[in-house]
């Protein structure tokens, strides 16, 4: 398609597209994927490790035998004032978390506490590989776990003195 020419010779430019509507947030709730069959695993992990709170469950009717209860498709979790979904694959669209865990795409999932030593120990009980001691640096006292299906957290202090620059 040739350009347009004015008048004055000079090539007329298209109008501009139309510009979309800015899209309005309403939160964030971070999903982690366990591998098929596993969410059930899962979500009694993260209510000992980080004392999560059920909130609500949805279940796949299609994945259960005669006389089983339906194969959990997702769970909605409260952990302090977060939500976090913990999710069986179901297909290939969303990857699970695998043996590189989150955080080889860059994904530390950080919980606040006021007693960092107590919540490693609580998630190392609960089946967490505590990654290094609890140390302390600019930010407070902090540890590193990595749970069962990869996913790794950074336990940090809420109450410390000093603060993040």
């Amino acid at each position: 398609m040739a350009a347009e020419v004015a008048t004055n010779g000079s090539e007329v430019l298209a109008a501009p597209a139309a510009v979309p509507a800015s899209a309005v947030f309403t939160g964030l709730k971070v999903q982690v994927t366990v591998p098929a069959g596993r969410a059930e695993e899962a979500v009694a992990f993260y209510k000992a490790a980080f004392a999560a709170e059920e909130v609500s469950r949805s279940t796949h009717p299609k994945r259960k035998g005669d006389g089983e209860e339906a194969a959990l498709l997702c769970a909605e979790l409260k952990v302090g004032a977060a939500t976090l979904l913990v999710c069986d694959q179901a297909g290939d669209d969303i990857p699970a978390v695998g043996k590189e865990g989150a955080a080889a795409s860059g994904l530390v999932l950080r919980l606040e506490t006021a007693d960092v030593n107590a919540a490693a120990a609580q998630a190392a009980a609960a089946g967490a590989a505590l990654q290094g001691e609890v140390t302390e640096d600019c930010c407070g006292l902090g540890a590193t776990v990595v749970d069962p299906f990869g996913v790794t957290w950074a336990l940090g202090s809420s109450t410390s003195a000093k603060k993040c620059a």
